[in-house]
């Protein structure tokens, strides 16, 4: 749930006292005082205060509502009952139009999709913000190549500082038409695209419960905000992923990247958690579900107001 944080404006910027790992209730993940929203970011003073600055303006909201479900984060709705969960939403079941694009899409990926077999694709993108460094894309690269999978990989052109492109040129001829790299994509249509067997992504919210409307597993690579505890829900609460880790050095390597797709492509458990989770999702939003039923009581209020 991207609900607020409660923290604590009387401190300089926001800086944890202590390091810890702590629960805000039970059935919610575990979270370690680094990994809170404002800790990763280079405007970190700035986004706590729009955090302390988000909780005191919730006291004059009369709802409040958000784009998740019920039996994705049961412990998270008990802490706060009067919040209204109403999602997953989506703007658009028929794929008519393109809904929040930052960039022109490449729609002939869709196509490229449609040639490869069910559940085979490794698809990839880290939204409008994240920005690698050279050695960073070049390591993720070269575990897309080492996966020896197909691939569809989003690259912005301000996604990576100091990149070659003599090397991605190279990269692109030995790859060949096992991989495609698209500058932006119509990502919900991909993720709905049966040739998609996961996503490897930063695990912002709304992609985080794309994901989940679509029963694709997740290898979770979260960059700042959010990110760290949505991963937490996806690898220790409801189990649909797994996590990068990080060398020494805070790089992910070649090694690590492709060695987890196996994993998270080879785990059953995995594959039935998403399924189910997609059924829970789906039964939120249906008549009679939860999700719909607070949309009902949202639509209403709105009218009262009228």
């Amino acid at each position: 749930m991207a609900c607020v944080l409660i923290g604590d404006s009387r401190t300089s910027a926001g800086w944890p006292k202590r390091q810890e790992t702590f629960q805000f209730a039970p059935g919610m993940p575990p979270l370690h005082t680094s990994q809170l929203p404002w800790n990763h970011a280079g405007g970190q003073q700035a986004i706590f205060q729009l955090v302390t600055q988000n909780n005191e303006a919730k006291d004059l909201a009369e709802v409040i509502v958000c784009n998740s479900f019920r039996d994705a984060e049961p412990g998270a709705f008990k802490l706060y009952p009067d919040i209204l969960p109403i999602g997953p939403l989506f703007a658009d079941r028929q794929f008519q139009k393109p809904v929040g694009q930052f960039l022109p899409e490449d729609t002939g990926c869709l196509e490229w999709l449609d040639a490869l077999a069910d559940r085979s694709v490794v698809y990839v993108a880290f939204g409008s913000f994240t920005v690698f460094n050279q050695r960073q894309f070049e390591e993720l690269a070269l575990g897309l190549e080492l996966a020896g999978r197909p691939f569809l990989w989003v690259v912005r052109p301000d996604f990576a500082t100091g990149l070659s492109k003599v090397w991605l040129d190279e990269f692109r001829d030995r790859v060949g038409g096992r991989g495609m790299i698209v500058s932006w994509c119509p990502q919900q249509q991909v993720l709905a695209h049966r040739a998609v067997a996961c996503f490897v992504s930063h695990c912002w919210w709304n992609s985080t419960l794309e994901v989940v409307r679509n029963a694709v597993p997740f290898l979770c690579w979260p960059y700042f905000t959010d990110q760290f505890q949505n991963e937490s829900y996806i690898c220790n609460v409801w189990r649909t992923g797994l996590a990068v880790a990080t060398g020494p050095d805070g790089v992910v390597t070649k090694e690590e990247l492709s060695g987890k797709v196996e994993r998270v492509l080879g785990d059953d458990g995995i594959r039935e958690r998403v399924i189910a989770l997609k059924d829970a999702a789906c039964r939120s939003i249906a008549e009679g579900g939860s999700s719909h039923d607070n949309f009902k009581k949202f639509v209403e209020l709105v009218k009262l107001k009228e």
